[in-house]
């Protein structure tokens, strides 16, 4: 699959946290535009940001090359104000996929946090090349809380390679949290959105998260589940003989699930407990 890259310079990196993200987020950073993993069930493939572009998603990259420096001044900024700073990083794109070996905003990103900690960082992926950057979480992380959530959607690579055939394997995906953690770093599994899984799902987890978190292609996608219908969801799990799992209370049975493997507290559910208490 080809993609079309291109180097942008972005007016603002830091947006205000509105509706899925205000519970506790004050703003979300996209250090790109568009994502190379093109995941099948991604909601952002209904926002205006891809529904405006003639390019299918997965098939355009922008690369905010200024990233780094816009956060500086913007951070200054609201700590002048005296204002909390609780940044979701990312909410439209992943921070660590591919381009970003090369590109190496994210990174810069960190390095100017360290110098302007906000208060707490999010950093959502699926990229394994996170661990890259160890030695600047563990640097952050003695300025600010930070939490590394990876996302992993099932143990099962075959339903991987039918929704997000572009993502990195699963197996790559736990070892990436494993070492994280072993770091001294606070980490969290996102299973977001939850995809058929084995029933040992939650073992292969255990030791390696402080949390977990629980969101479906019915309670997640900003939409009440319209925008996964309109992704074409539903026709996709039936097509591969799972429309069983395709539940709108789907949460519900998976928090219990995993609630048999894990202390209290450690489960959470969207949306009201996105942000770590």
């Amino acid at each position: 699959m080809g993609i079309e890259i291109k180097d942008t310079l972005a007016k603002k990196i830091l947006t205000e946290a509105k509706g899925y993200l205000d519970v506790g987020f004050t703003h979300s950073l996209n250090p790109y535009s568009g994502c190379g993993y093109s995941c099948k069930y991604c909601y952002v493939r209904e926002m205006p940001i891809q529904r405006f572009k003639e390019i299918p998603w997965g098939q355009w990259l922008d690369i905010k090359t200024n990233a780094a420096d816009n956060y500086r001044k913007e951070i200054i900024k609201l700590r002048n104000k005296h204002n909390p700073v609780n940044i979701f990083m990312s909410s439209a794109t992943d921070p660590y996929q591919p381009i970003e070996r090369k590109a190496n905003i994210s990174r810069k990103i960190l390095e100017e946090m360290i110098q302007n900690p906000p208060d707490f960082l999010q950093i959502q992926t699926r990229g394994p090349l996170i661990t890259r950057d160890i030695d600047l979480l563990i640097q952050l992380k003695e300025k600010c809380e930070v939490l590394v959530s990876m996302t992993i959607e099932t143990d099962r690579d075959d339903i991987r390679k039918i929704f997000a055939p572009y993502a990195p394997s699963i197996k790559l995906r736990v070892k990436a949290l494993k070492k994280l953690h072993d770091a001294g770093i606070s980490t969290q599994a996102s299973i977001s959105p939850v995809l058929p899984f084995t029933p040992e799902f939650p073992k292969i987890l255990h030791g390696i998260v402080d949390h977990i978190w629980i969101d479906t292609l019915s309670i997640g996608d900003g939409a009440m589940g319209k925008r996964s219908e309109r992704l074409g969801m539903p026709n996709l799990f039936h097509e591969h003989e799972l429309s069983k799992w395709y539940q709108k209370d789907l949460h519900i049975k998976v928090e219990k699930h995993f609630n048999k493997y894990f202390l209290k507290g450690i489960v959470r559910v969207s949306k009201q407990e996105a942000f770590p208490k």
